[in-house]
């Protein structure tokens, strides 16, 4: 069951249907954020460990959530920030570690839960090797078909700005599979 946004607000905002409000926020949410975050993580066990820190990063910090913003976009915001800083720490973890040898167009061909062709699984390794600015609009705008004034109120910047990092991101694929052949 989806319930209005203004009135989940209300319900959080009261301590007595605190969890209640939240368990519902946390039904609904769920999936569509799961997506968002396996976009950027690209990985069905990382996306379900970055989601579980959305929810709780997003339960702790209930106290401040001001209902300037949509439930949803404040939640996204945090997934989204949530997935970049595991790719950050991902990437710290992988220039230590010397073993970690595969791609991950190999990666995602080998998870029980990638559901995609050869070509899929290159377009995530070619999504995985942007900047991550780039990597995260290009998969707002590809995948989830987010309006770049609704991208900018998530990403906290200008509609121009996001223009010029899809049209930057398109280009760098296009070069990445035009050196495929």
């Amino acid at each position: 069951m989806n319930y209005d946004e203004s009135k989940i607000a209300k319900l959080l905002a009261d301590p007595s249907t605190q969890r209640e409000a939240f368990s519902a926020v946390v039904r609904q949410y769920s999936e569509p954020l799961y997506w968002k975050v396996r976009n950027i993580v690209q990985n069905h066990d990382d996306a379900n460990d970055v989601l579980q820190n959305v929810f709780l990063k997003a339960w702790n910090n209930l106290g401040e959530f001001r209902q300037m913003s949509k439930i949803s976009t404040w939640l996204y915001r945090i997934a989204i920030n949530e997935s970049l800083d595991f790719l950050r720490r991902q990437q710290k973890q992988n220039a230590i570690s010397a073993d970690e040898d595969l791609s991950v167009a190999s990666k995602l061909m080998a998870d029980d839960y990638f559901d995609g062709d050869e070509l899929q699984a290159q377009l995530q390794q070619a999504i995985s090797m942007l900047p991550d600015v780039q990597r995260t609009v290009f998969t707002l705008r590809y995948y989830d078909e987010m309006k770049y004034s609704e991208m900018s109120k998530l990403l906290n910047t200008s509609e121009g700005a996001l223009k010029a990092s899809y049209h930057l991101a398109v280009k760098k694929l296009t070069e990445f599979f035009k050196n495929q052949d």
